[in-house]
């Protein structure tokens, strides 16, 4: 990552908040923080080993997503590796009582959000005939779960939408990727069990995983990290499973 230019969503906290860490220690000379939490991103940037910036930004409007690529592009003249993490998990319910509301309000950010940056950051990284882009899927786009169908559809959605923008632009120098991680310890799981208490708990999370614990975000972000990197030039098109065993139920 020497010398490279890296953009982060949803980088206040939890996966986003790792890989940008993750970045800096790796010699990026500038990672990029995005998210809707001011406070968090000044956070993150203050972790930093190398340069940092934190932009306010709602992935789920494009003026915003527009103006942040011609913003970053403006100054420092190209974006190498993009990590387009920013999401949320929604409410919990079945999908017969899952509301209009929720459904929206999780599709806009979780999967509009991840083709809005892609939107705006393939121009581009087709201009400088090179690039990277890892998008944030989940184990759940690779399996389904009882309670959430919103989340369970926007991270489906972002694999298949990664897959196929891979394609597009195989032979163009940009590469296009998804991990799917499993249970990991962050603000948005526990939040999850804090809002359904006596339904999720952690002991149920580790159950689930066959490797018999959830992962730390410092664990997805060096996957994203490799994916971003020379070591991954034969890779595009890929769903990574990070998720300890779980999908291979």
């Amino acid at each position: 990552m020497k010398d490279k230019v890296i953009l982060v969503t949803g980088g206040s906290s939890g996966i986003g908040k790792a890989c940008a860490l993750a970045f800096s220690r790796a010699g990026a000379i500038v990672t990029i923080v995005a998210d809707i939490n001011q406070e968090g991103l000044d956070q993150t940037v203050s972790e930093m080993e190398g340069e940092g910036l934190s932009i306010r930004l709602d992935v789920s409007k494009p003026d915003q997503v527009k103006n942040l690529i011609d913003d970053v592009v403006r100054k420092y003249g190209r974006i190498d590796c993009a990590v387009n993490n920013a999401g949320v998990e929604g409410t919990l319910s079945p999908t017969a009582d899952c509301t209009e509301e929720n459904w929206d309000r999780v599709l806009a950010i979780n999967l509009k959000g991840i083709w809005l940056c892609m939107k705006y950051e393939i121009p581009q990284m087709l201009k400088q005939k090179s690039g990277s882009i890892v998008n944030m899927s989940s184990v759940l786009g690779l399996v389904g779960l009882p309670g959430y169908p919103a989340y369970v559809a926007s991270k489906h959605g972002v694999v298949g939408l990664t897959k196929t923008a891979a394609l597009e632009y195989a032979q163009t120098g940009v590469r296009i990727n998804a991990v799917c991680p499993g249970a990991v310890r962050t603000p948005l799981m526990h939040r999850m069990i804090k809002d359904n208490p006596g339904i999720i708990s952690e002991d149920l999370l580790v159950s689930l995983e066959p490797i018999g614990r959830v992962a730390n975000p410092e664990e997805i972000a060096d996957a994203v990290v490799w994916l971003s990197s020379a070591q991954a030039s034969y890779v595009t098109g890929i769903a990574l499973p990070l998720d300890g065993g779980l999908s291979a139920r």
